[in-house]
């Protein structure tokens, strides 16, 4: 892997609700274009993907990496290793890679759906933090990981982006105390 590209994650269960079957056509779209980066895949699941991504691996040493087994070790080093992780589900009921992944301060690139569109705050937005895209299409999401790698480009933006991503707290704590508040708020009406 080239160290000075940014490198870009998906870890998680190789299935089309996950948008897996996405991910070879805009890996190849990706290496031909004037965004260069590094993929890392992480994951197991749809026996065709497992070849596809195997071969991938064969074909574009240095640029790409799968390991395809589930291990929450290495899921770990790679959400820490990572400048972004993409997931272009289809359906996200909640989602936690995102949310694993931004306390190692790795910019989510989402699609916009689910608990992802409720975690996750696209950068164009005040206060925002991570790259969002709505449709389910080749075309929107290498349209975000240009986004993606432009802004990798901006170290200025991007350390900005880092120092919010890693200060956010998703945690039952906080959560709690704004169910208390909404509550205590319904209680003096």
């Amino acid at each position: 892997m080239n160290p000075e590209l940014p490198t870009i994650s998906f870890i998680g269960r190789l299935v089309r609700e996950k948008g897996a079957d996405l991910l070879p056509d805009l890996f190849k779209q990706l290496m031909y274009s004037d965004s260069e980066v590094n993929f890392v895949l992480l994951g197991t699941g749809d026996p065709q993907l497992h070849e596809i991504f195997s071969r991938m691996e064969s074909d574009h040493v240095g640029y790409f990496d799968a390991t395809l087994e589930y291990n929450e070790k290495l899921a770990h080093q790679i959400y820490a290793g990572s400048d972004f992780i993409l997931m272009p589900s289809r359906v996200e009921p909640c989602g936690l890679n995102q949310m694993f992944a931004m306390r190692y301060g790795t910019v989510p690139i989402v699609r916009s759906v689910g608990g992802l569109k409720d975690t996750v705050i696209d950068i164009s937005e005040k206060d925002g933090y991570g790259i969002t895209f709505s449709e389910f299409s080749l075309e929107e999401a290498s349209e975000a990981i240009n986004r993606a790698v432009k802004l990798y480009k901006d170290s200025k933006k991007h350390s900005q982006v880092l120092s919010r991503i890693m200060k956010l707290d998703f945690s039952w704590k906080r959560s709690a105390k704004e169910y208390l508040n909404m509550y205590e708020g319904l209680t003096q009406n």
